[in-house]
């Protein structure tokens, strides 16, 4: 079913990562009938546009620009005209410029379309060899060392596969922290050069993962893929259960209902976590 797009509308267009070949035929009839189309970058984008003889006139849309540039969108969006979003690579939105020019246009009840196209982390985990029926997608970790240690710290326990982006220049660090916060046997799938000629998969443990690219100079944009923890590996001190077991009190459960909601989340027994509220949590708190 082919429609031509319609007046007043944002339409959100994922663009290759790196293959031309993975523009769809339907991005590509999109961008050709829009009245604009709003880019992370113009000349990024026109290197598309050339390339599939599309000559739709350009405006740019960044981080740096958003704030001037999404009134200005929402005005010719309000007065008819069509317009399409892009970024540099991908899907506009997942850890690219997107997401607020949306919101503002479904604020202002301007209508929404998405234009499936490739994207990096379901691209990686399609292919890495590691459990895909529960995933989570974290996008860029905090550049600062502590901050990064702190996020890692709170994602210790996670079950499901974790999907992150990290940059050349600080891949080392980041493997360096995941060996020591997630164990240095936890399995890791890194992806790099996706869709093009140099794809790369690279698969092993922590441990290896430090090994390997203390070796090697990291190049290019990395896919990050963690396997999630197992039950038998997950382990609470007890400080940490006391205080989740605060935590569910102080927010109005009682002390039945905490250890009872706390030992389905840590499969520690309901009886160990009572005595621990008996123990250390005053009868006020409970």
């Amino acid at each position: 079913m082919q429609t031509d797009p319609k007046p007043g509308t944002l339409y959100v267009v994922g663009t290759p990562i790196g293959n031309l070949e993975d523009m769809t035929f339907r991005g590509v009839r999109i961008l050709q009938s829009v009245d604009l189309i709003a880019a992370e970058d113009t000349r990024h984008t026109r290197k598309l546009l050339q390339h599939f003889e599309i000559k739709t006139p350009q405006i740019s849309y960044h981080e740096h620009n958003r704030h001037r540039r999404i009134p200005q969108l929402l005005k010719q969006l309000a007065e008819g005209k069509a317009i399409a979003v892009v970024s540099d690579a991908g899907v506009p939105g997942i850890s690219d410029p997107g997401y607020e020019l949306v919101k503002a246009c479904v604020d202002a009840g301007i209508a929404v379309v998405p234009i499936p196209g490739a994207n990096a982390a379901i691209t990686a985990l399609s292919a890495a060899g590691l459990p895909t029926e529960r995933f989570v997608f974290e996008g860029f970790l905090p550049a600062k060392a502590q901050a990064r240690r702190e996020h890692l710290q709170a994602l210790k326990t996670e079950s499901r596969t974790l999907i992150f982006y990290e940059s050349p220049h600080r891949l080392q660090e980041t493997l360096q922290d995941l060996a020591e916060i997630f164990g240095s046997e936890r399995q890791i799938v890194l992806a790099r050069e996706l869709t093009k000629f140099y794809e790369e998969f690279w698969r092993g443990s922590a441990a290896e993962a430090v090994a390997c690219f203390c070796q090697r100079q990291p190049q290019g944009e990395y896919t990050l893929m963690v396997a999630g923890t197992s039950p038998n590996e997950i382990q609470f001190s007890q400080a940490e259960l006391i205080a989740r077991l605060t935590k569910l009190m102080a927010g109005g459960m009682s002390r039945s209902q905490a250890c009872r909601e706390l030992a389905k989340a840590t499969s520690v027994p309901r009886r160990q976590l009572y005595q621990l509220a008996i123990d250390f949590i005053p009868e006020t708190e409970a």
